[in-house]
């Protein structure tokens, strides 16, 4: 795989042997991140679950304390008072059918997040086969689907991520632009991955954390040691 000249100068500051402590990785990401935009940061969390079992998944949602730097586009699905209550918590689109056919029909995903009230997901429903794929289908878990949009809107404006696994059972969340600093960074870092703990089934055996990686958009991967955790 052919890889620039700025990326083969960056991985050199990294030992691909060492397992970091998040200051010191942190610090080595963003000295890495050499491209001209503001490069966000991804973590990369392999779990030693087996997520084709139903309880082996874990899945869930945390308001980062720093957000992630990036304005997400919000769709609500709602109906009577609540579409006033999503517009002023500052919803991008809300509405019902007519969503529905101008998703299906005109294939349009201008937005980054589904909420939807319960009373809702007779017609959300029949999204499921667009929506899911992409990860946007809303869920009560994720806490995409609940009577209370209002405050479900602010908290995805304020920062709010979902992580979830993947099939081959890692977590891969952004937690953050390189401009944020070694600090803010870390603080999302360690929000995330105590929500990901937490989130541990009790059905999962042996090692939960098996490996955690940080990178930026463009930059090499930085082994994180996960002892402590």
């Amino acid at each position: 795989m052919f890889r620039g000249k700025k990326y083969t100068d960056s991985a050199k500051l990294i030992d691909r042997s060492v397992q970091y402590d998040v200051a010191e990785a942190m610090g080595l990401v963003i000295k890495s991140a050499t491209a001209k935009f503001d490069e966000t940061v991804e973590i990369h969390i392999k779990l030693g679950v087996d997520s084709r079992h139903a309880d082996q998944q874990v899945r869930g949602a945390i308001v980062l304390p720093n957000g992630t730097g990036k304005t997400r586009r919000v769709l609500v699905f709602a109906k009577d008072a609540k579409v006033d209550e999503a517009k002023e918590a500052g919803a991008d689109f809300v509405g019902g059918m007519e969503l529905v056919e101008k998703i299906t029909k005109e294939n349009w995903f201008d937005f980054d997040v589904v909420v939807a009230t319960p009373d809702m997901m007779g017609i959300v429903g029949r999204l499921g086969k667009v929506l899911g794929p992409k990860g946007l289908m809303p869920s009560p878990k994720a806490g995409t689907v609940t009577p209370n949009v209002a405050s479900a809107v602010k908290e995805i404006k304020a920062g709010k991520i979902e992580y979830r696994l993947d099939k081959t059972n890692i977590i891969h969340c952004p937690i953050g632009k390189v401009s944020f600093g070694p600090e803010k960074l870390q603080e999302n870092f360690e929000t995330l991955i105590g929500a990901v703990i937490k989130a541990k089934p009790a059905a999962a055996k042996g090692q939960y954390i098996r490996s955690c990686v940080l990178a930026s958009t463009m930059g090499p991967g930085v082994k994180v040691s996960t002892s402590k955790y």
